[in-house]
């Protein structure tokens, strides 16, 4: 059984070799792709609600308009991927590698981006209230007419990071 059948048939694949699979507009909903490689893959407008992705390498994946609301995300290499318009809310990123991704218009309320990498990261219009940047690398980071009411940056590096039109209302910096 080929990995991809090994996804469609039971909702898992951890370690399995997805890279570069058009899996477009899928229902992963709750699916286990646990330190999988798809790197490249098409995630456009995927349903992965509830989704393990830990240690998963999505360098390069287009995860374009995506629910990936609550995935689970923890130490996941998204470099240079394409999350615009995904809803990443109440997802856990931390400790992942976002280095040249991007997030325009990406929903991010709540989500943990505790010690993540988003060197370069285009974050846009982003809506990242409330959620937890503390100790994040968002060095070079585009957060242009980005959200980031209530949200935590404590101990983050925003060094040249653009902040023009940032909403900053009630942001926590301990």
């Amino acid at each position: 059984m080929t990995d991809i059948d090994k996804l469609k048939k039971t909702n898992e694949c951890q370690n399995c070799d997805l890279a570069g699979i058009d899996l477009s507009e899928m229902d992963l909903n709750n699916a286990t792709l646990k330190n999988a490689n798809l790197r490249g893959a098409d995630l456009s407008s995927s349903f992965l609600f509830e989704a393990n992705l830990s240690g998963a390498n999505l360098s390069g994946a287009d995860l374009r308009c995506s629910d990936l609301n609550s995935a689970d995300l923890r130490k996941a290499d998204l470099r240079e991927a394409d999350l615009s318009n995904a809803d990443l809310s109440e997802a856990d990123l931390s400790e992942a590698n976002l280095q040249g991704a991007v997030l325009i218009g990406t929903d991010l309320r709540w989500a943990d981006l505790y010690d993540t990498n988003l060197n370069e990261t285009n974050l846009t219009k982003s809506n990242l209230s409330g959620a937890d940047l503390s100790e994040a690398n968002l060095i070079n980071a585009d957060l242009t007419n980005a959200n980031l009411t209530r949200a935590d940056i404590s101990n983050a590096d925003l060094t040249d990071a653009n902040l023009t039109n940032t909403i900053t209302e009630d942001i926590i910096n301990n």
